[in-house]
């Protein structure tokens, strides 16, 4: 085996798994100071949730669960939905942007690539939240299924449809135009 083979994918592991494991570090680091309070990035995402469902016409709500570090999305103060810090898409953002600097690329696709992305995923998982509100209040039985395994296989969907058009349209691997 030539080294110069393995070296771009040792490469790529090397800054996936550093990006990936520094951030997730981080941010674990700073969810574990909040103690049993609710971060702000799930409150904001719980409360974007609830203005869409006002928008909708629900009559939704928020309020810090005094037992711990969630968010209760409510209808008529009725809990509908228990909304945890792993529900606010930071990780999923983090996954991502690991990929996409590990993959490489021009600075200035970066730049406008890594924010689009977020947005992509943050308006993807509000749009999650909204439809497990929906359930849970529509059909609870339904619930576990949709979010345990429908819901996350679309956002990760998602995030591989990101992952293609950097790869194959943006990375500094992607194929260029022939000039002929």
């Amino acid at each position: 085996m030539n080294w110069s083979e393995v070296k771009p994918a040792l490469r790529f592991l090397g800054i996936f798994l550093g990006v990936y494991l520094v951030l997730n570090l981080i941010y674990g680091l700073w969810i574990e100071s909040l103690g049993t309070a609710p971060d702000s990035v799930t409150r904001s995402v719980s409360s974007q949730v609830a203005a869409i469902l006002q928008n909708a016409n629900y009559p939704a709500g928020i309020r810090d669960n005094p037992a711990g570090p969630t968010i209760f999305l409510l209808r008529d103060e009725q809990i509908i939905l228990n909304v945890f810090e792993g529900c606010n898409g930071i990780n999923v953002m983090i996954v991502f942007l690991s990929f996409v600097l590990a993959f490489g690329g021009k600075k200035s696709s970066l730049m406008w690539f890594v924010p689009v992305g977020f947005l992509v995923i943050h308006f993807s998982n509000l749009a999650r939240i909204f439809g497990l509100y929906w359930l849970s209040e529509q059909n609870d039985q339904l619930f576990y299924y949709y979010h345990k395994y429908f819901f996350t296989a679309l956002i990760y969907l998602i995030v591989f449809i990101l992952w293609w058009i950097w790869v194959t349209r943006l990375s500094q691997y992607a194929a260029k135009p022939s000039k002929t």
